[in-house]
This record gives structure tokens, sequence and C-alpha cells, in this order.
């Protein structure tokens, strides 16, 4: 007996209703980039393994899918280091190429490559699948779908601000309401580290403090302790751990906390931009909040970083994120190119939609009307039919074979079609269509104009 067949961990098939709320997601997101002034571009599925490794600190290396090389791979690899079984000094020899991880380091990669071609300030979105070697669980896959915006080649402040804007634009046309924007400063985290003598174990220091939402404070404590910061320092991190209070207020306890540090004041400094200019602009439904806990533990962002909560009372992780990161072209050779970006997680955002239920009732009504299928005769007068409602932008379709009316009617209820034709020997005779809307039951005999109305 075959086996029967399945797919990876993490991976997931999608059915045609499903393709259609996530279409609905991509088209609500792409239409407001365009809308803030942002153009498409799309990057290879897989980049060479030197452009990705050593961007995303090493617990995102770990995460990077690695294929191997083409042909008997293992036949090239030197003998001594073959016969020393470490994984990691094999795997250079026979990986060279690996999955993307995000968007954001190809799209750096793509900004040197093509710089002689980008007008700068470059504003780019795009919208293609990613790959990460995570554990799968709720909201977190192996395979899914960025939707990031960025824009290089300004250092204004202006552009975080707008991200807000756009953020808030995005879950507004989607109705998501109370969504938070958690905002925070990479030089916030440096200066933190500078006042408590951890300045050399910076990575450390926000990978731990990243994990405060999921492992708690106590745990977080006891892997800084691990990593070498010491027990001095953490104490002086207390009050972080308990900041409460709005924008203001937090920017007040920061500021007697960094006093100290030049770096710290400077994010204190930015983040008091951003948030007077979004107050000023304002926002529709969303919430900018300053979260000093986030790091996002990640290597190449060196200012704000941004993180999206879905609305109190949904059980999700975040559903978008993202942040500055002035040096990442620097990396590839393409010196003082500031970049800011932010991304959208369309897998939860679906999620988070079909929870609080926000999808448009007729978003899967792919075809409006069917026509039922009496034989080759009454068939063939359907398909003229069709082909003239399809020339008029009617989606319309007849059911391929003559089987009972009863299953016909069946496959339309099924598939939410709401309208069915029914063309027989008496309506032919007539030149007429009969109409029958599935979803109140009335029906109408009607001339081809008037059916093309009621279908408009």
């Amino acid at each position: 007996m075959a086996q029967k067949p399945s797919i990876p961990k993490g991976t997931r098939d999608f059915n045609p209703e499903d393709v259609a709320k996530r279409n609905y997601i991509f088209n609500t997101i792409k239409s407001q980039f365009e809308i803030f002034g942002f153009q498409p571009i799309e990057t290879p599925s897989f980049e060479n393994s030197d452009t990705l490794m050593g961007k995303y600190g090493e617990e995102g290396d770990r995460l990077i899918f690695k294929i191997l090389n083409s042909g008997d791979f293992l036949n090239k690899v030197n003998q001594e280091l073959y016969a020393s079984k470490d994984s990691n000094k094999i795997t250079s020899s026979i990986s060279e190429k690996a999955l993307r991880y995000d968007l954001t380091v190809p799209f750096a990669r793509y900004v040197v490559q093509h710089q002689n071609e980008i007008d700068f300030p470059f504003k780019r979105y795009q919208i293609q699948p990613v790959w990460r070697a995570d554990r799968p669980q709720k909201g977190r896959f192996r395979e899914f779908y960025q939707c990031d915006a960025d824009v290089v080649g300004s250092n204004s402040l202006w552009q975080e601000v707008e991200f807000v804007q756009l953020y808030d634009a995005v879950f507004t046309a989607l109705g998501l309401k109370g969504v938070i924007i958690k905002i925070n400063n990479r030089k916030i985290l440096s200066g933190i580290a500078e006042v408590i003598g951890a300045q050399d174990k910076l990575i450390d220091f926000t990978v731990a403090l990243d994990k405060l939402d999921k492992i708690g404070e106590e745990k977080v404590k006891t892997e800084m302790l691990e990593k070498g910061i010491p027990q001095s320092g953490i104490d002086k991190l207390q009050p972080l751990f308990s900041l409460e209070g709005d924008f203001g207020s937090q920017i007040k306890e920061l500021k007697s906390i960094l006093n100290t540090s030049e770096e710290g004041e400077k994010g204190i400094e930015e983040l008091e931009f951003i948030n007077q200019g979004v107050e000023t602009l304002g926002l529709k439904t969303a919430k900018l909040q300053l979260d000093v806990t986030l790091a996002r533990g990640l290597n190449y962002y060196t200012g704000a970083i941004f993180e999206v909560s879905a609305p109190e009372g949904v059980n999700m992780g975040s559903i978008g994120g993202g942040g500055r990161y002035d040096d990442l072209t620097g990396i590839f050779g393409l010196k003082d190119m500031s970049g800011v970006g932010i991304s959208f997680g369309l897998d939860r955002i679906a999620l988070v939609l079909e929870e609080l239920n926000l999808f448009p009732e007729t978003i899967s009504n792919t075809v409006k009307v069917l026509f039922i299928n009496f034989g080759d005769a009454e068939a063939m007068a359907s398909m003229k039919a069709v082909k003239q409602l399809r020339a008029h932008g009617i989606p319309a379709e007849l059911f391929p074979d003559n089987k009972k009316t009863i299953k016909q009617f069946n496959y339309a209820n099924k598939r939410n079609i709401p309208y069915v034709v029914l063309l027989g020997e008496s309506e032919m005779n007539a030149n007429t269509f009969t109409l029958k809307n599935m979803i109140t039951g009335d029906q109408d005999s009607l001339s081809f104009d008037a059916m093309l109305n009621v279908l408009k």
C-alpha cells in the first residue's frame, strides 16, 4: 500500500478560500504601500550563503535553511575535515547557498548591486516568502510571507514617523482596531549596556532582554548572568523591568537612568522626535507605545526598533516589526547608506483577522454566476452568454456536465456562487434567461441586458 503523502512540518497547503483571504491582505497592504510612494521589487528565493550568514546574530544564523551543493558534494570535502565530523565547519564546504531568512538583507544586497541604477532615497516594497528552520507552533511557520517596505538613502527621522502612519493606515484598512505599535531605540539599549558595564556584551544583553515577554524577568536575569553580565549591572536594570506609564513618563525615567550615556541620550532625542511627529499627525486606530525592553535580537538595527502587537485579547505574537539599520549596506561594501524599514507578518495577520471575524463575507466569491447544464444545445447557448458576461467583467461559468439539476445547485451552494442561470429550451425559444438569486431564492425571467444589469 502506498504511503500517504505529507508536507514538511511548518509548511501548509492553502485551499481556494485561504488563498482568497491571503490575497485580500496582500492587496490591502500593497495598495497602502503604493499610496505612500513605495515601488515593488523582487529578489531570488535563495542567496549565496555569505550574503545571509552573520547578519542575524548567532540565533538567527542557526535558523537559516542551507541548500546542499549539486553533484557529489561529499566527495569534494577535505578528508581531514570530513573525519572531524564538525557540522559547522563541513557546512561551508557542502553548501554555498541558502534560502532567504528575511527580505531586508537581500534588499541591502540588491541596493549595493544596483546602486548605479537607483534614485535615492529609494522607497521599495517587497511581498515574497521567506524560510526559517524554527520550531513550528501557532503563528510560527517555517515557510511564510513577509510584506516589507523600506527607505534607503535618507537619515531623516520623518521616515520613522511615516512608517508609524503606514502601519496605522494598513491596519485601519483591514478593520483591525486596537493594534499596539511598540517602539524602542537601539541607542538606548547601547546606553543601558554602557551604564551597567556590559558594552562588550551588547548582543548577549539584547538577545536576553528581547525574551522578557516569553520567559519572564527571572529567566532573563539568569541568562544574562550566564553570558557574563555582572550581578551589579543586572541590579541597575531593575527599574526597566517595571517601567510603566505613558510615553512621556517613561522617557523621563529613561533620562535619569541614562544621564551618563551620550549614546543613550541621543536615542531618547530620536524617540521624542518620532513621538511628537506621530502625536501631531494623529493615528486612526493604532496606538504608539514605548517599550524599552524591545530589542528584537538582531545585529543590524542601529536606531528605532518597531514591533507590532495584535489587539488585546488576541493570543498572538508580533504581527509586524522593523527598524533603522544605518550600516547594513556597509556589510556589502556600500558605506554611509542609511536605511529604515518595516515588515508585516502576513500569516499571523490572517490568523488574527480570522479569529476576530474581520474578513469580508464575499471574499471567496470568485464566480458570480453559474449556468446550469441541460444538454449540449443548451450548453452552447449558455457558453455564448458566459462569453458575453466575461467580456463585461462578470466572473461566470457553465457547469461542465449534464447532471441532475439538484446536484448542480448544490455545487453552486458549496462554492458560495450567488446567482444561477437556467437556460433551457423554453428560455432559448423566448430569448430570455431565468436568473435565480441563491441567497434569497427569488428568480426572474430576464433579457440578457437586464440580467447583465442585475449581475453588475
